[in-house]
């Protein structure tokens, strides 16, 4: 897939900012409960910014049908939603209950197919 020095770098940028957002949390974690809720609060808003660009780049990303692999802009949507659920599900629980033990994919170069363009 031959992408525009644009879309490499809103790719490149959504890529660093996930992952600075997974490696703040473990310091976060380990420090008092106010500091760590203040710095869920603060990763929901890197979230946000971090949806944006995706959202930016898969509009500016046109599909094309000969590519043998493109990026997997639904997949990797879900993943944030999942992570955002996550934090928020920490930061206001409804009741105690286990947490969901389903994966993140992470997998988000796919093959070419049939289907519609993401």
């Amino acid at each position: 897939m031959v992408l525009s020095s644009r879309s490499r770098a809103v790719h490149g940028c959504a890529l660093l900012s996930l992952v600075a957002l997974m490696g703040a949390m473990p310091k976060a974690c380990a420090e008092d409960v106010p500091l760590q809720r203040q710095a869920l609060a603060v990763a929901l808003r890197q979230l946000d910014a971090l949806e944006r660009l995706v959202e930016q780049s898969a509009a500016s990303t046109p599909f094309t049908a000969g590519n043998r692999y493109h990026f997997d802009y639904p997949r990797l949507r879900a993943d944030l939603t999942r992570v955002r659920a996550g934090i928020q599900d920490y930061l206001a629980p409804s009741r105690a209950q286990p947490r969901d033990p389903t994966e993140l994919s992470g997998q988000y170069r796919a093959g070419a197919s049939a289907e519609d363009p993401p």
